[in-house]
């Protein structure tokens, strides 16, 4: 506990009037100030627990992971905010830190500059010097012609409507994919299944191509759900990333996004896998920016095709952990029409996930099913931080010896111990809050069982 005695006084205050929430927040951001970073992070999460979304709180629960390196829970908190449109540049600035630490400088540079481009105040001059070399935007272009609503520069000829994502081929199945036996069903149903059996969906007029969106909580494998479906094909894969569409200038995002569909056509069957897909398909009601507008308008002309049968063998799969902010339009048929829920991982789950990830390792006894007890809300991306650091301190108890010295359970036990599992409480905080109060439509109903769960 710090031992400042206006800190100390602060302390006595909030506890004598605990849901005092303007002193709890003057408290956080004192304690943050002054370096007392796990002391702050305690009251950050006191006092959004009185606003859970409250942005300044949320910014200030980021900051304090940040300091504290721990990069992915940050992201994890600004995620909702960042896909608010209009959110504050000084968020942007945040996750161009975290998404930096976490080694992503290119996403950390779009970050930057898109929220300086709309608070120069918020300019961090060590920040961007970090980022510039891995990740330098365009040189800005002057123009009085420049719309107001705006916060993007104005439009430059690109050499040719050319994508920068690539074309891989995946090495990963569904037999690489641990649980989620309902996901992958509905996955084979609607995607793999008519480009298989082509002939049988034909008789029906059903043909090979359309769209899922995957939502759920981060890091529960929606990524390497996308890759195993392209694997369990044998089809060409295009991972899209924010970095790939978006752009400074008004009108190259909408290019580049042709462009990807292009290539995905070009290189047919082709699954086309969409990040962060919330960021490219924002709710149109909640825009400012004509330019959002334009892209949403854009992405939804590409998923219907230029012509009837443009999108054939086009397998389009998008990805968000906010899928209440994804435009309506997005989920009508034969667009993203069918939500699918990627689940935080059961108890045998992760014991399956842990199995997957420690097979390719030196292993003498080996107990999943103990770590798997011990590590409840831990997702796949956390699953596979406890097998990293347990590998990084067994790779160097085998250099000391001399010989390589296989993992038992007792080594992932102790990694667990230092692994902070990704927000799936808060997420599953959220989801209620839309279920219960914003689910008139019935859009959520998958949702109902989980959320009434005990997180």
């Amino acid at each position: 506990m710090p031992d400042d005695a206006g800190l100390q006084a602060l302390r006595e205050a909030a506890r004598l009037s605990p849901d005092n929430l303007p002193l709890r927040r003057h408290l956080a951001g004192q304690l943050l100030a002054k370096g007392y970073l796990a002391d702050a992070e305690a009251e950050f999460r006191a006092a959004l627990a009185l606003a859970p979304h409250d942005p300044e709180l949320i910014a200030g629960l980021a900051d304090a992971f940040i300091r504290q390196s721990a990069f992915g829970a940050a992201m994890a908190a600004l995620e909702p905010l960042l896909a608010t449109p209009g959110h504050p540049p000084a968020v942007g600035v945040l996750a161009a830190r975290a998404l930096l630490g976490e080694g992503d400088p290119a996403k950390a540079a779009y970050r930057y500059y898109e929220a300086t481009s709309r608070d120069a105040s918020v300019a961090d001059k060590e920040l961007e010097a970090r980022i510039t070399g891995a990740a330098q935007p365009p040189a800005p272009v002057a123009s009085e012609t420049a719309g107001a609503e705006s916060p993007f520069l104005p439009s430059v000829p690109l050499p040719g409507d050319t994508s920068t994502a690539e074309v891989e081929r995946s090495g990963v199945s569904f037999a690489d994919v641990a649980g989620m036996e309902t996901v992958k069903e509905a996955l084979r149903i609607k995607l793999l299944l008519p480009t298989q059996q082509p002939e049988m969906f034909a008789a029906f007029g059903k043909r090979a191509g359309g769209g899922v969106l995957l939502y759920g909580p981060p890091g529960a494998g929606k990524t390497h759900l996308a890759r195993a479906a392209a694997g369990e094909l044998g089809a060409a894969f295009v991972n899209v990333g924010l970095a790939d569409i978006l752009d400074m200038y008004v009108g190259n995002s909408e290019r580049n996004l042709r462009a990807t569909f292009d290539l995905a056509r070009r290189n047919r069957p082709c699954v086309l896998f969409f990040d962060e897909v919330d960021a490219l398909a924002g709710r149109r009601s909640d825009m400012r920016s004509a330019h959002g507008r334009q892209l949403v308008n854009q992405f939804l002309s590409e998923l219907d095709g230029v012509d009837q049968n443009a999108n054939e063998g086009v397998l389009v799969l998008a990805a968000t952990n906010a899928p209440w902010y994804v435009d309506v339009a997005f989920r009508r048929p034969g667009r993203l029409d069918q939500p699918v829920f990627v689940p935080p991982p059961d108890r045998q789950a992760r014991a399956a996930i842990l199995r997957i990830l420690c097979r390719d390792k030196p292993l003498a006894e080996m107990d999943y099913d103990v770590v798997a007890q011990a590590t409840e809300l831990f997702v796949g991306a956390d699953l596979k931080g406890v097998v990293d650091r347990a590998v990084e301190a067994k790779l160097q108890q085998s250099i000391s010896a001399g010989r390589p010295i296989p993992l038992i359970t007792q080594d992932l036990l102790a990694a667990a111990k230092s692994v902070r599992p990704t927000a799936v409480r808060e997420w599953m905080g959220t989801a209620r809050n839309y279920v219960m109060h914003a689910n008139d439509s019935g859009a959520w109903d998958e949702l109902m069982p989980w959320v009434k769960m005990k997180w």
